[in-house]
């Protein structure tokens, strides 16, 4: 959670995000991180219309994060390697764009 401190994740342009994790693999701690903090209040009521689906395997797979945007374009995160600092950056940094897209086209 210390992650989330500092973050300001608006989710307005996020239209769902799936999360996809094997809890028997040794790197799926920043995953965890990721769905706790993207579901904090704070950050939900962003938009309350984005859908959260979350996929626990016990197949050994390796955890992704698929973020769809509400104009179709996918990000897609092999969050193995990856912290959930980074992942939460990234997402902010896209959905701060598509945001102000969507203001200049106004």
């Amino acid at each position: 959670m210390a992650a989330a401190k500092g973050m300001n994740v608006v989710l307005k342009s996020v239209r769902s995000i799936s999360v996809r994790l094997c809890p028997l693999r040794p790197n799926v701690q920043s995953t965890r991180e990721f769905l706790e903090v993207i579901n904090i209040k704070k950050i939900r009521t962003t938009n309350a219309n984005c859908k959260i689906d979350v996929d626990v395997r016990h197949d050994n797979s390796e955890p992704i994060v698929d973020i769809l945007f509400g104009d179709g374009e996918r990000l897609v995160i092999k969050s193995e390697n990856v912290t959930c600092k980074e992942m939460l950056l990234k997402l902010s940094a896209i959905c701060s764009a598509k945001d102000q897209q969507a203001k200049e086209k106004k």
